[in-house]
Order: structure tokens, then sequence, then C-alpha cells
């Protein structure tokens, strides 16, 4: 009976292990900590398995949350004046998500839906836990300024893409960044990230097979 236990138990254990030292090995790209403040850190994390086409934000409601993603797709998006979904962000795998720039940090409700595209995993970390982590273990606050302010660099890159590039110039550079991403998800959500419809985004592809 002891011999079956371990032999369950043991893999848990490693699979856990490797968990956490994927979301430490994410968060200490900038910064350095010690054991102890990882600790603190581990103990205020929620691991959360979200099966696909859940949504983990709808507009009008209060982000509570950012989400670490361990595996797994999600999509940020708001829906335009005329109707149309305009993918703001993909997280993949070692990536966050959060309505951060408005919901949490400004208090009022969000503007996005964020919705899992695939079965995901996620460490799941409130306001509240944040708060906690920055009074026990200050130098995470650097850490998550770095985060926020790489975030940022990224949404203006975007958007200066988005107005001085073409959309072939656009795609590619999906491409390298996303280089799995077009097996994953659906083209029209490619299309609707890339500002074009799905079927100038068939055409594109098509061009770019051709070369």
């Amino acid at each position: 009976m002891l011999g079956v236990f371990i032999k369950h138990f043991l893999p848990l254990v490693s699979k856990i292990k490797t968990l956490y030292s994927q979301i430490n090995k994410n968060i200490s790209r900038y910064v350095s900590f010690d054991q102890q403040e990882l600790e603190i850190f581990n103990s205020l994390l929620e691991f959360k398995t979200v099966p696909k086409k859940t949504m983990l934000l709808q507009e009008g409601e209060m982000c509570n949350f950012e989400a670490f993603v361990v595996k797994g797709c999600v999509r940020k998006y708001y829906i335009d004046d005329n109707g149309f979904e305009v993918i703001l962000q993909f997280a993949i795998e070692n990536a966050w998500v959060s309505d951060i720039s408005f919901s949490i940090y400004e208090d009022k409700p969000s503007r996005v839906f964020i919705e899992t595209l695939e079965d995901c995993e996620f460490f799941m970390f409130s306001p509240e836990s944040k708060e906690e982590l920055f009074r026990n273990a200050p130098q995470f606050e650097r850490a998550f300024r770095i985060l926020m302010q790489r975030s940022l660099a990224v949404t203006q890159d975007r958007l200066f893409n988005t107005i001085s590039k073409t959309a072939i110039e656009k795609y590619l550079e999906f491409l390298e960044h996303y280089p799995t991403l077009s097996q994953r998800v659906a083209q029209h959500y490619i299309a609707s990230y890339l500002g074009i419809s799905a079927e100038f985004l068939s055409k594109i592809r098509t061009k770019i097979a051709k070369l």
C-alpha cells in the first residue's frame, strides 16, 4: 500500500516543483531573490486548471487577478463600436495576463474580455496577495514594476507597428514573436490581432507560401 502511495505521490511532487520553478525563473529574470523570498512568493500563489473557452474576465467586471500562464493560450480583447472583436494580446506559456492598466490600478470596471483558447494551467495572484508580498518581500515590488514597464513597452511597440507597418510585415513579425501560435489558434483570431480581415490574412498566407 505504501509503495502504491509513493508511486503516485512522487510524480505529483515532482510536477509541483517544476511548476513553481517555471514561475520562479520568470519572476527572477530581472531581480535576484533568495530562497526565503521565493517561498513567500510561492505561498501566495493559487494554481488553477481552466478548460478552453472559459471567460476569466468580462467587460464591466472588476479584474481581481494577475495570471501567469503555465500552459495553454489566452486571448485578451475588446469589442469596438462596430461590434467587432479586437484582440489586444495572446498570452501563452510564461506570459502574464490581466487588466492591470485599467481595472486593477484604476479600480474601475474592466473594458476587456479575457478568454482561454486552450485548456490552461495558471498561477493566479490577487491584488491582496500582491500587497502582502510587497510587505513581506519588498524586492518583488521592483520585479513587478519592471514587468509592467516591459508590458507598456510591448503595447507601445504594437501600436507603432499597427500604424506604420504593412499587413504582411505585421504578419511576419507575428510569426517571429509567436512561432507556434498559427497552429494553435483559429486564423480569424490572428486576423483580429493584426487588424485585418480573415480573408485578407488568407491571401497574405498564400502569397508568402509562394515566395
